[in-house]
Parts: C-alpha cells; sequence; structure tokens
C-alpha cells in the first residue's frame, strides 16, 4: 500500500512538471486544465492522509494552486464557448487577457511551493513508515473513502440539495476513487453514474456562472437568453441523472 502511494505522487510530480513545461511554452490548449486535473488528484490522494507528516503543508499548497487558476481556466472555457458560437471578437478578448497567464501560472510561486514541498513529500511518508505511523493505512483510507460516499448520500437524499455542493462532492467521490482503485466498495454503476452526473452539474454550472458574469461584461449579453435555456435544461438534466445515481447506488443504503 505504501509503495503504491509513493509511486503514485512520483506519478503525479512528473505529470505537475509536464504541465508546467507545457504551460511556459505555450505548447497547446490543455494545459492549464490538465495541471488542474493533476492538482485534484493529488488532493483526493492526500485528504485520506489527513494527520501524517507533511499532509497539511502539501494539502494547503494544492489548494494555493488551485485558488490561483480557477478564474483563468473560467475565462479560458468562456473564450471556448464563445468561439464555438461565433461570438468571435468577445472570445478573441478573453483570448487576449490569457496570454501572459500561461506562463505566469507556471512560475508564479504557489506552483513553485507546491512542486517544492511534493519532491520532498515521499520523504516523509518513509520517514513515517520507519517510525510506525503509517500502521492500519489501509483501514484508514477506506474509512475516509466510505464517509465520503455516506457524505454524499446523504446530501442526494436531501430534497433542498444544493447543486454546487453536489457538483464537489461527486468530484470528491470520483477522483477519491481513481486516486485508490483497489479499495474501490462501491456499486459497479457508480462510476458511470457518478461521471454523467458530474457532467450534466457542470453544465448547468457554466451556464449559472456566465449567466452571473453576464451581469458585469456587456459583450455577454446577447448570450443571455440561450444560457437561461440551456440552463433550464441542464438543471432538468442533472435532476434525471442524480434520480438514476440515488436508484442504482443508494436505494439499498
Amino acid at each position: 500500500m505504501i509503495d503504491r502511494l509513493v509511486a503514485r505522487i512520483l506519478g503525479l510530480e512528473v505529470r505537475l512538471l509536464a504541465c508546467q513545461a507545457r504551460l511556459n511554452a505555450h505548447t497547446d490548449s490543455e494545459a492549464l486544465h490538465d495541471l488542474r486535473t493533476t492538482v485534484r488528484r493529488l488532493r483526493s490522494l492526500l485528504r485520506p492522509l489527513r494527520g501524517l507528516p507533511g499532509v497539511e503543508q502539501l494539502e494547503s499548497a494544492a489548494s494555493a494552486v488551485g485558488t490561483l487558476t480557477t478564474p483563468l481556466r473560467d475565462r479560458e472555457v468562456l473564450a471556448a464557448y464563445l468561439e464555438q458560437h461565433g461570438k468571435t471578437e468577445a472570445a478573441q478578448r478573453r483570448r487576449a487577457q490569457m496570454a501572459g497567464a500561461y506562463p505566469a501560472v507556471a512560475d508564479s510561486p504557489e506552483l513553485t511551493q507546491l512542486l517544492m514541498i511534493l519532491d520532498a513529500f515521499p520523504r516523509f511518508i518513509r520517514a513515517a513508515q520507519r517510525e510506525g505511523l503509517l500502521g492500519g493505512l489501509r483501514q484508514r483510507i477506506e474509512k475516509r473513502l466510505d464517509k465520503q460516499w455516506k457524505k454524499l448520500g446523504k446530501a442526494l437524499r436531501d430534497p433542498a440539495h444544493d447543486r454546487h455542493r453536489l457538483r464537489l462532492l461527486i468530484k470528491r467521490v470520483r477522483y477519491a476513487i481513481e486516486a485508490y482503485p483497489e479499495l474501490d466498495r462501491l456499486p459497479k454503476a457508480a462510476m458511470p453514474r457518478l461521471k454523467s452526473a458530474q457532467g450534466a452539474l457542470g453544465d448547468w454550472h457554466d451556464c449559472w456562472q456566465w449567466l452571473a458574469r453576464a451581469e458585469e461584461e456587456t459583450d455577454l449579453r446577447p448570450c443571455v437568453p440561450v444560457w437561461q435555456t440551456t440552463m433550464e435544461k441542464a438543471e432538468a438534466k442533472s435532476d434525471r441523472v442524480l434520480d438514476k445515481l440515488i436508484a442504482s447506488c443508494f436505494e439499498k443504503s
């Protein structure tokens, strides 16, 4: 278990370094997205390890990178949508704003700090192992994963559930499963249902966020009627998908 954990940490470090190089050179349009996904996977790996040496510092550094890149990714996604829907000028304005953002992220103190702490983290794990602090590691992780799953189930059954919170809980559960696949004890239908729910809630969240931006950014206002309609459809779709998730994975729990 510990060897697999260290191997996954090293693999994520390599991916982050590759994303950093891609951002610096601006080689492709997916570098920022891949960076954020890798950071999210790292945080999912770390969440069940809270309390172990070095975890708090690494979690904090990963969170800082997430906070730094969230508005940039939001702008990137919006620019891509505008381009696809013929709003070329609006898209180009936002892409121009992003021109210096990619190398700035690559050279940011937040990413530098994360990579520095991540590079040292396997040594913390091995030191904790030598001192006998990792006894019952598998049980610790299993308990945390089970707690996340039950928390999601409770939120789904709440008639007044908040779509923002559900989206985050679903992402946490999904990435936690992917972080520890050997500990996956969920129903067979769980992963495809989680992916569908995350996608539907993501579509809803995009429209919700863009409508809020349109109140401040006047060039977005022609899109408002379409976004309102799309958001309503996404709400209905997400409700259907979430109902299927409850029926297939939580009805007996």
